[in-house]
C-alpha cells in the first residue's frame, strides 16, 4: 500500500463531507412544515412564534442560516435540539453507542458468515446441498427487514422463548461483570440476526458465484496441474481474487446496514439512534436530523474510503491506477 495512494484517497474524504453537509442542511431546510410550529403547537400567537423563531436563529436568511450551521460544525458544534433542548452531540452521543453495537454485530456477522456459506456453496457447486443453500439465500434477500424481524419476534422470541423480546438489558435487572455482558449478548442476538440475515445472503450468493467462476479458470487449473494442494489452490488462487468484489459490496453496504437499523431497532425496542431519527422527524427537530445525517453520510464514506484501502491491498493494481 503506496502512501500516495492512502493520501489520495485522504484527500478526497473532506469534498464529500462538504457536500453532504450542503446537501443534507438543504434538504431539511426547504421540506415542508414549520418546525417552530411542530415544536410550539398551534396554540400560540404570532409575537410568540417571532420569539422562537429568534432563538433558534430561523428569522434570519437561509445563506446565513447555512453559513452559521458549517461555522458551528467546524468547531464541533452540532447546535442544540428543539425537542430536548441540550446539545445534540449529548443526545446522539447517549444513543450511539448501542447502534454502533449493533450494525457492527450485524457487520462481523454477515461477513463471517457470508463468507463461510459462500466458499461452502462454491466448493459444493450443483449438489442438493447447494442448491437449498442458493434458494435460502435468494429468499432471505428478497425479505423486506421489518417481515423478517416480525416473524423472528413472534417465533423465536415470543414463541419458542429462545431470545429476549425487548431492550438492551433485562428490566429491573442489576448485572454486573460477566453477567452484564452476557446479558446484552443475549438480547443482542436476534436484532443483529435479523439486521444482518440480508446481508448474508447478498455476501453468500456473491462469495458463491465468484468461488465457482475462480475454480473453473485457466490459472486454478495451471496451479492444480502443478501439483499443489487444494487448499493452496483454492485459497490463493481461487479464494483471494473472490474476494475482491465481496469485500467492495460489504463496504458498500454499510448504509444499507444503518437505515436497516432503525428499522430493526423499533421491531425490537433496541435503544439506539432509531427511535431518535424517528422522534425527531415527527417534531421536525431539525438539528437532531441534521446532525444524524451527518454522522450517517460520513460513516459511509469512512467506510468506503476503507474499502477502497483494503481493495487496493488486495489487488496492487487498483492502486495504481
Amino acid at each position: 500500500m503506496t502512501a500516495r495512494y492512502v493520501a489520495r484517497r485522504l484527500a478526497q474524504v473532506l469534498p464529500a463531507v462538504v457536500g453532504v453537509l450542503l446537501i443534507g442542511f438543504l434538504l431539511i431546510q426547504l421540506a415542508p412544515g414549520d418546525p417552530i410550529l411542530a415544536l410550539a403547537g398551534e396554540s400560540g400567537d404570532a409575537e410568540y412564534y417571532e420569539f422562537m423563531r429568534q432563538k433558534f436563529g430561523l428569522d434570519r436568511p437561509l445563506p446565513d442560516q447555512l453559513w452559521a450551521y458549517f461555522s458551528n460544525v467546524i468547531r464541533g458544534d452540532l447546535g442544540v435540539s428543539y425537542v430536548h433542548g441540550r446539545s445534540v452531540a449529548a443526545v446522539i452521543g447517549e444513543r450511539l453507542p448501542a447502534t454502533v453495537l449493533l450494525t457492527s454485530a450485524a457487520l462481523v456477522l454477515s461477513s463471517i458468515v457470508g463468507i463461510g456459506l459462500g466458499i461452502y456453496g462454491g466448493l459444493r457447486y450443483r449438489h442438493p446441498d447447494d442448491l437449498l443453500l442458493n434458494v435460502t439465500a435468494l429468499s432471505f434477500y428478497a425479505a423486506p427487514v421489518f417481515w423478517v424481524g416480525q416473524l423472528a419476534l413472534l417465533t423465536l422470541a415470543l414463541g419458542l422463548g429462545w431470545f429476549p423480546v425487548q431492550g438492551m438489558t433485562t428490566a429491573g435487572a442489576s448485572f454486573t461483570g460477566f453477567a452484564a455482558v452476557r446479558d446484552v449478548a443475549a438480547h443482542l442476538a436476534l436484532p443483529a440476526l435479523v439486521l444482518a440475515a440480508q446481508e448474508i445472503a447478498a455476501v453468500t450468493r456473491l462469495t458463491r458465484v465468484g468461488l465457482i467462476n475462480e475454480l473453473a479458470s485457466d490459472h486454478v487449473r495451471t496451479a492444480r496441474g502443478k501439483g499443489l494442494a487444494e487448499r493452496i489452490v483454492i485459497v490463493r488462487h481461487g479464494l483471494r481474487r473472490t474476494l475482491l468484489p465481496v469485500v467492495t459490496v460489504i463496504g458498500g453496504r454499510i448504509g444499507h446496514l444503518v437505515s436497516g437499523a432503525v428499522v430493526v431497532e423499533l421491531v425490537f425496542g433496541w435503544p439506539g439512534l432509531g427511535r431518535l431519527l424517528v422522534g425527531a422527524m415527527q417534531n421536525r427537530d431539525t438539528p437532531i436530523l441534521l446532525g444524524m445525517f451527518l454522522l450517517v453520510a460520513t460513516s459511509v464514506i469512512i467506510a468506503n474510503l476503507l474499502t477502497d484501502l483494503v481493495y487496493g491491498w488486495l489487488d496492487p493494481r487498483i492502486r495504481l491506477r
